[in-house]
């Protein structure tokens, strides 16, 4: 147990705030005593995995949970591989084993930042593939209940960057483990971008690869510029909108996202407002990747909310389109921050 605990290293975007208490906890039993402790339940309590999907917008009021609950076991059926993995485990690191092991299918997924346990709460994806196509469960410790839940991957409502633990289960659900199966008929997922050159006959290393490439290319190091990756979703608009800014700007990217609607790359429309580079003071849009908004030095949470706001305003003006951010932005008791 930390009291006063700063957080920068705590998650990626490295700004300096407080934290009234912090604790690592190693096992669901460890999770438990965090909840059961009488000086502890009335404090607002924040679950953090790799901090790489967060900004802190002043110092946290609370008691936030480190979790680093480790485990991979895996056992086969007849058409699949299943894992079972704890939620403290580096997601990278389990895409990387998986392969090692001979059991492909995450490799779309490849250098996504964070835990296992973030991973179902996001609904993680890229390059056409999401959590949700793997998903069989996710085990969580309910903290109502006292105990540990198992949710079928279809109750888990999974939707773009969505699922019912940011909605109905928000607070209660804490991410234990998570289930995949990954099926032994491998086929590749190339429709995305620069993947489509690797045709069919491509090997589940060279897409690990070329998605690793891709990625590194595209998104800063934490370790060398604070930033939580992607920091706003791709919105998904309705076609008449679309094709009215298509007359205008033809050249616009875009992915069919279900019947009558269109899904347009956040970071292109980021970048066609002319904001890369754009800053107020050390928050400032990437110059490579729009999409991420970066800490140059010593950038505070009010620097970086007021560069998004900036961002959202312009782009809704230019494009009649409201980005969503899709980095959880947090008060100082855990709420919505933004």
């Amino acid at each position: 147990m930390t009291f006063d605990a700063n957080l920068a290293e705590h998650h990626t975007f490295g700004v300096s705030v407080c934290s009234r208490a912090l604790v690592v906890v190693d096992s669901v039993d460890s999770l438990a005593r965090c909840y059961r402790n009488e000086e502890w339940q009335s404090l607002p309590k924040l679950v953090v995995g790799g901090g790489s999907n967060l900004l802190f917008t002043e110092d946290f009021n609370g008691l936030v949970i480190l979790n680093r609950i480790k485990e991979r076991t895996v056992s086969e059926s007849s058409g699949c591989f299943r894992l079972h993995l704890g939620a403290g485990e580096g997601w990278h690191e389990v895409v990387a084993w998986s392969l090692e092991q001979g059991m492909p299918g995450l490799e779309n997924l490849a250098l996504i930042p964070g835990t296992v346990g973030a991973a179902p709460v996001q609904n993680i994806g890229a390059y056409g593939v999401e959590l949700a196509d793997f998903c069989e469960y996710v085990d969580y410790w309910d903290c109502e209940l006292g105990k540990v839940v198992r949710l079928p991957a279809a109750e888990c409502h999974f939707g773009y960057r969505e699922s019912i633990f940011k909605g109905a289960l928000k607070g209660r659900a804490v991410v234990v483990a998570v289930g995949l199966a990954l099926p032994k008929a491998w086929s590749p997922k190339l429709g995305y971008g620069p993947l489509a050159q690797l045709g069919e006959e491509a090997a589940p290393s060279a897409i690990f690869e070329a998605v690793c490439q891709i990625r590194s290319s595209k998104l800063p190091d934490p370790e060398q510029l604070g930033n939580a990756g992607s920091f706003f979703k791709n919105p998904v608009i309705d076609a008449v909108l679309f094709e009215r800014i298509q007359r205008s700007h033809p050249e616009i990217p875009s992915y069919p996202a279900g019947p009558g609607e269109m899904k347009v790359p956040a970071g292109w429309l980021i970048d066609q407002a002319g904001l890369k580079g754009y800053q107020v003071g050390d928050a400032a849009v990437h110059t490579e990747q729009a999409l991420v908004l970066v800490n140059r030095d010593k950038a505070t949470a009010e620097e970086i909310t007021t560069l998004a706001r900036h961002v959202v305003a312009t782009v809704e003006a230019r494009y009649g389109i409201e980005l969503e951010p899709e980095v959880r932005i947090l008060d100082g008791q855990g709420g919505a921050g933004w």
